[in-house]
């Protein structure tokens, strides 16, 4: 891997797993969602990535919801946006591909295989629902798999591709690294790549920290130094990973997409609070945080223009 001068911390506002009745600190509305992320990047996040939600919680691929959130975003800050492809597994590829086609970002995630996504383990520990959506929607995790086939990943790369945007290519697991080489090889996937490596999911590599070395390792075997590498990993493990990453000479993700918590027992009360434990770990580690743009140099991104009155353009 190209080893990182700069650590770029990505924050993962509010993602589509985690539900409302887990945690009330969970962004939702496109308000809430837009002031998470302006206060990660003050903490010191150079990348937010994006989900959209609808005010009681439920995931939406509206590109209309994803523009206030991206308005409310870019006027305030300079950060790196990030949206997603993968949006959730219950919406069509054309519904998840919406928003990123209709806004052109610099940077959208890309699902590198189809999997087995299950977080119907949620409906275990909840004990008060405040939405009927809720509960069908987490169960139906463990019958439906995560659908993203070859055609659709070069569907996304050529469509998306075309307009200048770049991929942050999300590998749940080490299949997942072989695929990206397919596309690398074959003119579609263009370095240098920016690999997420995703741990701790119900149905991909488990949050084993061994697996995370063994990612690195055939990752350099796959693409030399013709990538950056990122790792989470999702609920308790979340902070262990990134520090990892981190340590291993990658960049690291935070946000409440990938855990509610700061602490054992300790919901966290907001994006920014992970984004500030986070940067202390990185900045003990002696390693300068990425400002959004050094990420933009690093990962060769074409800047979103902006209109006069701050929107994305």
């Amino acid at each position: 891997m190209r080893a990182a001068e700069k650590v770029i911390i990505t924050t993962a506002i509010t993602g589509s797993v985690n539900i409302p009745s887990q945690s009330p600190y969970l962004p939702l509305s496109a308000e809430q969602v837009a002031d998470a992320a302006v206060q990660a990047v003050e903490a010191g996040s150079a990348v937010v990535h994006l989900h959209a939600r609808e005010p009681d919680g439920r995931p939406t691929f509206a590109p209309a919801v994803f523009q206030r959130i991206i308005d409310g975003i870019t006027a305030r800050t300079d950060a790196v946006v990030n949206i997603t492809t993968g949006g959730a597994s219950s919406m069509t590829m054309e519904q998840r591909l919406a928003a990123a086609l209709h806004l052109k970002p610099e940077l959208a995630s890309l699902n590198m295989g189809s999997m087995n996504f299950v977080y119907s383990g949620i409906a275990d520990k909840v004990t008060e629902w405040k939405h009927d959506w809720e509960k069908p929607y987490v169960l139906n995790t463990y019958s439906h798999p995560f659908v993203n086939t070859f055609d659709q990943i070069e569907h996304t790369l050529r469509t998306l591709g075309e307009s200048g945007t770049r991929f942050e290519y999300e590998c749940y697991d080490i299949g997942h690294l072989y695929s990206l080489a397919h596309f690398v090889e074959r003119g579609l996937a263009k370095p240098p790549l920016l690999i997420q490596g995703v741990f701790g999911v119900l149905g991909g590599i488990g949050a084993d920290h061994a697996n995370l070395e063994h990612m690195v390792r055939i990752a350099d075997k796959l693409f030399g130094e013709d990538y950056f590498f990122s790792a989470f990993a999702a609920g308790q493990h979340q902070m262990r990973f990134a520090t990892h990453s981190a340590w291993l000479g990658g960049h690291v993700r935070v946000g409440l997409e990938d855990s509610l918590w700061i602490g054992k027992g300790r919901l966290a009360q907001s994006n920014a609070q992970q984004v500030r434990k986070i940067r202390a770990v990185v900045e003990d580690l002696g390693k300068p945080i990425a400002t959004p743009d050094d990420a933009r140099e690093m990962l060769a991104l074409r800047a979103i223009e902006k209109t006069k009155e701050g929107k994305a353009s």
